[in-house]
């Protein structure tokens, strides 16, 4: 079905590109064969306007013309659906290149290659690779290992309702859960979706390596507005723990925790093979600071305390 409506797009494309003058739904009709099998007026018009808008939606200008009979035609021009000529320096060829090799362990790797290859065929400059020679110590790469990270991708871009099994940090068990999915952020070297919950009613973030089983697209539409890009980056960073609130006060093992180092605003040794740290607190501490396992002991406050133990206790039942 999925194949033959993108025929049916392809052609009415094609009609509309390919006239010289507006076309009308009759003339239309009388091109395009799957138009023809329609069984009613109703049906037709029906998929008629359906796929126009979504020839819009995909980006092609159509125009709307009314004849001197009051005729209603259609066509696309060709000068109003022409991208202008791409020209790129070699700076900007170079700023391609490197954002094409993020992707080398995606999927998406094949789009970027693609891409890079029409440009060059267009004539963009072959740019050297500034980062040639360190390759050993330097690679632009984001890496993807998270199975749920292709249909999310996906459902992102087509605004498409999933539904999926998710296990939190501090449950034993995976719940489903219903979302309407916005956009996908790496943070930290992990995958966040940001999204609304349609259960809870309130926007999420869910941390992409705690979904288990598979993804699955439901129809429909978005029941809530999509934020902006802005928006939308901040929340992960909130739910993430990006947006530190105050501070919290930690035992760390000595050669541990570089990431937590890292970001410390205070740190003294103990002795023993121990240091304090003290870490800025926002909202998402607690299930990092249970990825470090033995090597991290809070001090303060109690309530961040708590909540890691709670989450370790979870981890050891299963």
């Amino acid at each position: 079905m999925a194949i033959a409506k993108a025929e049916r797009l392809m052609n009415l494309a094609l009609c509309l590109l390919g006239t010289r003058r507006p076309l009308s739904k009759r003339e239309l009709r009388g091109s395009i064969e799957a138009y023809l099998e329609a069984g009613t007026d109703d049906s037709f018009n029906r998929m008629f306007e359906r796929d126009k808008e979504d020839l819009r939606e995909l980006g092609l200008v159509i125009e709307t013309v009314e004849n001197l009979d009051g005729e209603t035609g259609y066509l696309a021009r060709r000068d109003s659906n022409r991208l202008p000529a791409i020209t790129l320096d070699v700076e900007e060829a170079a700023a391609l290149g490197l954002a094409a090799k993020v992707w080398q362990q995606a999927r998406l790797a094949g789009a970027a290659s693609g891409a890079l290859q029409k440009l060059r065929a267009a004539g963009m400059p072959e740019a050297e690779d500034a980062y040639e020679a360190h390759h050993s110590a330097l690679e632009p790469r984001i890496p993807v290992h998270e199975a749920a990270f292709e249909p999310l991708m996906l459902a992102c871009r087509d605004r498409r309702p999933v539904i999926f099994d998710y296990r939190k940090a501090n449950a034993a068990r995976p719940e489903q859960r219903q979302v309407e999915p916005w956009t996908l952020e790496c943070w930290r070297g992990h995958w966040y979706l940001a999204g609304w919950d349609r259960d809870r009613g309130a926007e999420r973030v869910f941390r992409l390596s705690r979904i288990t089983g598979k993804v699955r697209s439901r129809s429909g539409v978005f029941t809530a507005p999509v934020p902006d890009v802005v928006t939308v980056r901040e929340t992960v960073e909130s739910w993430a723990g990006e947006t530190a609130t105050r501070s919290a006060l930690i035992r760390l093992r000595s050669g541990c925790g570089y990431p937590l180092r890292s970001r410390a605003l205070s740190s003294r040794e103990l002795g023993d093979g121990w240091d304090e740290l003290e870490v800025p607190y926002g909202h998402g501490l607690d299930a990092w600071l249970v990825e470090f396992g033995p090597d991290v002991v809070v001090l303060e406050p109690a309530d961040l305390r708590a909540d890691v133990v709670e989450r370790l206790r979870a981890v050891a039942k299963g």
